[in-house]
């Protein structure tokens, strides 16, 4: 089973805490890519990262220093946003490390797809981006098949915590001996079960933390998840979609 997250926008620079492990499986298109970002004038690229001046500047400034293959972060701990944070890698044991780095692959718009101790460079480009690059007007067309060939050979059983910008670069590429499992986390509201953004985010993240923890190898594992007051909606749910209902005080 391999798990599958999305990144985060906000990264950070950590060379003490772990050692990278590798390079990224797709650095060539990385650097590729980041070989069209340094081309564009500041302009497009706030059009392209929708931002502000100051985050403009910010992510210029890494463009103008990248350097894909030195003075690396690991993955897990580059990205820092709410899922991250509730994840908390950085207190995980060695067994639990060694669990992420077997099973769980970080998807990205740059990189393509991560394991946890690749080593990566702070960066900004969704998978929603409208680069054109390569004869491609966008990521998903650049990207093709690739990111779902690379999960495939490696499981053919995918565990999908990403969102739908990122999880649509594998669900239209499966073929039929595959399966992916979408995990939802809900509340009710007005008699209807909806999804909060953040609050997914954090159970994404505390899903991670829970299969690590217990080593969970099979889907039937991921049922018992039971943190952040979520549980199981058996009644709700299909082989493809697993919800978990977040219980009211």
């Amino acid at each position: 089973m391999q798990i599958i997250i999305s990144p985060a926008k906000k990264m950070r620079t950590d060379t003490d805490s772990f050692d990278c492990q590798g390079l990224p499986f797709f650095i060539r298109q990385a650097e590729q890519l980041s070989a069209r970002l340094q081309e564009m004038t500041p302009e497009q690229l706030k059009s392209l990262w929708k931002c502000n001046d100051q985050i403009l500047q910010q992510n210029i400034e890494r463009l103008q220093q990248m350097d894909l293959r030195h003075r690396l972060t690991p993955a897990i701990l580059a990205y820092d946003g709410i899922q991250y944070q509730y994840m908390a890698p950085g207190v995980f044991t060695d067994a639990e490390l060694a669990y992420i780095q077997q099973h769980l692959r970080i998807l990205s718009g740059l990189y393509g797809v991560l394991r946890p101790f690749d080593g990566v460079t702070p960066y900004r480009l969704e998978m929603q981006a409208k680069l054109d690059i390569d004869g491609k007007k966008n990521l998903y067309e650049y990207w093709g098949r690739l990111l779902a060939d690379q999960l495939l050979s490696e499981d053919s059983c995918i565990l999908n915590l990403a969102s739908k910008e990122y999880s649509r670069c594998i669900s239209r590429y499966l073929p039929e001996h595959a399966v992916m499992i979408t995990c939802m986390f809900v509340q009710e509201a007005g008699g209807k079960l909806v999804e909060k953004g953040t609050l997914c985010k954090m159970a994404r993240g505390e899903m991670v933390r829970y299969l690590a923890e217990n080593q969970v190898e099979t889907p039937e594992g991921v049922r018992n998840f039971d943190r952040l007051g979520y549980r199981y909606l058996p009644q709700k749910s299909t082989q493809e979609t697993y919800l978990f209902i977040k219980e009211e005080k």
